[in-house]
């Protein structure tokens, strides 16, 4: 009798646990639905969707050998969440890039280029020409970088001022890059290194015809996008440039995360400082991104929509920017698309939108450690009327 109790209670607990996790799993695959003030830890589960993915695959073999019926909960969960773990990884083992873009096809890369490693570049040069050189390799149509430190103003070639920042000039990327027109945008509270900007910039090899800088939160990190219309034979492009609320982490932060533990009260305090800094950038996120929506949805011509989002697919953020757009990694990409390179493998947190006005013909993530993100790079054409 008591071996009889115990296998029941075990099976109630086993079919409990599978069923709140295949909640937890839907919750965070329609986070947008749920998402609030008050509901802010639904980010989290969303940033944690592919560890419950394989908690439920661990469910289903379970069941599979101990009573089939209960595989049912997976299958159900499945069909409900498809197309939102298509989000997380695309059904595809490879993808094909060709390196000679088509004549008809526009190139767009993005990429947070974490100010191309100037604080390092007098003792290390070698990164800043080595991600010079990667953009050129590709020869993007528009390139669209976050987090990008330059100067924007003219000076005299004889003056010591000119001398010492001229190396980081916007007017020298545009050289380097041989992409003749830009635009930048920056708050100016956020000048680097007195002379230089910290902001986002636009870089297209087509004329701009209309800039445009918006603000989310003044006087605040992360607080502007931008939007340039770019014309390319008959046919103008509203290209967005975001770079969205990061969590901004401290070095103890990444160490907590990468060895977390709750055994003392300064565990206790480190998980609270945790807490309180995905809360602010899931909320801050949630602003910008309705704010980037509404301007999207302002746009008279077709919109491709590039940047940092700091969040992962199937986010708040991700599905109201994401909303009626293509994303470029889910037509053409492969594998999990990892474009963070730091604290997990999971996180796809870099994205192009593209409108569906346009067909995506390929896609590449450039796994090479220049900066703290990968480049992103994606080839599209205008789909007949």
């Amino acid at each position: 009798m008591p071996t009889s109790i115990f296998r029941r209670l075990t099976k109630r607990f086993f079919i409990i646990a599978n069923l709140l996790v295949a909640t937890m799993f839907l919750i965070g695959c329609y986070s947008e639905l749920f998402f609030s003030a008050s509901w802010w830890p639904v980010g989290l589960l969303t940033i944690s969707l592919l560890y419950l993915l394989i908690i439920l695959l661990l469910f289903f073999i379970f069941w599979l050998f101990v009573k089939p019926v209960y595989t049912l909960i997976f299958v159900i969960t499945a069909a409900l969440s498809f197309n939102h773990v298509r989000n997380i990884i695309p059904f595809r083992f490879s993808s094909l890039f060709i390196m000679q873009k088509q004549v008809k096809d526009l190139r767009v890369m993005s990429w947070n280029v974490a100010q191309f490693d100037i604080m390092k570049f007098k003792e290390q040069p070698g990164t800043y020409y080595e991600m010079i050189s990667l953009v050129n390799e590709f020869r993007p149509d528009i390139a669209c970088f976050q987090e990008m430190v330059s100067g924007d103003t003219l000076a005299d070639l004889n003056t010591p001022y000119y001398r010492k920042y001229s190396f980081y000039s916007v007017f020298d990327f545009v050289d380097k890059l041989k992409l003749p027109h830009y635009f930048y945008s920056y708050n100016y509270k956020e000048n680097f290194l007195s002379q230089q900007h910290f902001g986002i910039i636009i870089f297209s090899k087509y004329p701009i015809i209309n800039r445009q800088t918006i603000s989310n939160f003044p006087n605040d990190y992360n607080s502007i996008f931008q939007y340039a219309d770019i014309v390319k034979g008959d046919d103008t492009i509203r290209v967005f440039n975001c770079h969205l609320q990061s969590l901004r982490f401290s070095a103890t932060n990444l160490k907590y995360l990468q060895n977390p533990s709750i055994k003392t009260d300064t565990d206790i305090e480190k998980s609270k400082n945790l807490l309180t800094k995905f809360r602010k950038g899931f909320l801050k996120r949630q602003v910008q991104a309705d704010r980037i929506r509404a301007e999207i949805n302002k746009s008279p011509h077709p919109v491709i929509i590039c940047g940092d989002f700091n969040d992962v697919p199937n986010s708040y953020p991700y599905e109201t920017i994401g909303n009626g757009l293509q994303d470029a990694f889910v037509k053409k990409g492969a594998g999990m698309g990892r474009t963070f390179s730091g604290i997990s493998p999971t996180l796809r947190i870099d994205n192009i939108f593209v409108d569906k006005r346009y067909s995506v013909n390929q896609f590449i993530r450039i796994p090479k450690k220049l900066s703290d993100h990968f480049p992103i790079i994606t080839d599209i054409s205008r789909l007949p009327e």
